[in-house]
């Protein structure tokens, strides 16, 4: 392998692919990246059997050929490097690097031994997001999702394909966010896919100066595979059956409350600095057009706030405690000014929404207290 390549270009790939490099000692080969050639591009990969990235290059070819060489090795080198061209040569499992006044050689690996994972994705056989929308509706969802590995299809987000939209629902069994995007697909690729959180958070670190984003499902492999401009992220698909949660949320209320974010915003906060010292409960009452929300610690002492509020109610006095980080990071997820909060009762779930998307649904469960 032969080729030049501008030092910005190979680092942008070598910087996007290095993060899905593993460390795992019984398969050194993961700790790589593969650097390959084809016509006038060079593709730069990486696997950590989970999350695979594949990076297309614009270079001068020389000389076809691939190798694989260790990725903190790699990323560190070329990161220090001038912002000239590059000149990369490979002679069995070596890679020589240089540039005007540095030369440098790094011991590789066959590139034979390195997984085969995905380089590009098929744009007719899949659905085309705007990618605007999709990191947004991502950032509405993904906080939700649960950390605990017990539950790994939990861990993931669920996207629930219908007619002319797709619901992207995440849940760890206390809280529930539902966002729903609509537009006309012309393949339906599946009823629903649980998707990890980890590939998912990638799409809005991986810089891309195209306006789409195309995904795709191959059911065989099972695995979902996301084309973002230069860039094809794939990763398996979560198994087991997602939890029926449209039986939870609640199809009527009988307390409607319509609050100014910003100042529900800051009340919750006022409120966290106490709730902090006794299990994270903040406690919400509604009264006839405000509600107060307060805490107390029997450390630190206790703290109450009233917000103004439009209240439609046929109940009076009624008192509900959350977890404020729940409602917080709602909170920092809606777009809009004015939220509204509907409740049935104080064991039922709070629905949660923002009044200028109706697209977007977040349901918190209460605290018993």
């Amino acid at each position: 392998m032969k080729l030049q390549i501008l030092q910005e270009n190979l680092e942008k790939a070598v910087n996007t692919t290095s993060r899905f490099a593993s460390s795992r000692a019984q398969l050194p080969v993961l700790g790589n990246i593969l650097i390959s050639t084809r016509k006038s591009k060079i593709h730069v990969s990486s696997t950590n059997l989970e999350i695979s990235a594949s990076v297309q290059v614009g270079a001068k070819i020389e000389e076809e050929g691939e190798i694989s060489v260790p990725a903190k090795i790699i990323s560190e080198l070329v990161a220090n490097l001038p912002k000239e061209t590059v000149d990369m040569v490979s002679e069995k499992e070596q890679l020589k690097v240089s540039v005007s006044g540095f030369s440098s050689t790094i011991l590789g690996m066959n590139s034979s031994d390195f997984p085969k994972i995905p380089n590009s994705v098929d744009k007719e056989k899949s659905i085309g997001f705007q990618q605007n929308e999709l990191v947004k509706a991502l950032g509405q969802v993904l906080f939700a999702t649960s950390t605990d590995e017990t539950r790994p299809i939990l861990t993931g987000v669920l996207f629930l394909f219908g007619k002319n939209s797709i619901s992207l629902v995440a849940t760890d069994g206390f809280r529930l966010s539902r966002k729903t995007l609509s537009f006309k697909m012309a393949k339906k690729v599946s009823n629903s896919v649980v998707i990890p959180k980890g590939v998912l958070g990638e799409i809005s670190r991986t810089p891309s100066e195209e306006a789409e984003i195309y995904f795709g499902v191959q059911e065989k492999e099972k695995q979902v595979i996301f084309g973002i401009g230069d860039t094809v992220l794939t990763s398996r698909l979560l198994e087991g059956e997602y939890p029926d949660f449209e039986k939870i949320i609640p199809k009527a209320s009988s307390i409607k409350v319509f609050l100014d974010k910003e100042e529900f915003t800051r009340a919750v906060k006022l409120a966290s600095i106490f709730a902090r010292e006794s299990a994270n409960i903040v406690r919400i009452k509604v009264l006839k057009d405000s509600i107060n929300v307060s805490a107390e610690s029997s450390a630190a002492g206790s703290q109450e706030t009233k917000v103004d509020a439009r209240v439609e109610s046929t109940e009076k006095n009624f008192e509900i405690a959350f977890n404020y980080r729940f409602v917080e990071e709602f909170l920092h997820s809606a777009s809009g000014e004015e939220i509204k909060v509907e409740f049935t009762s104080i064991t039922a779930p709070g629905v949660f929404t923002d009044t200028s998307d109706s697209s977007y649904l977040h349901l918190v469960m209460p605290v018993k207290v």
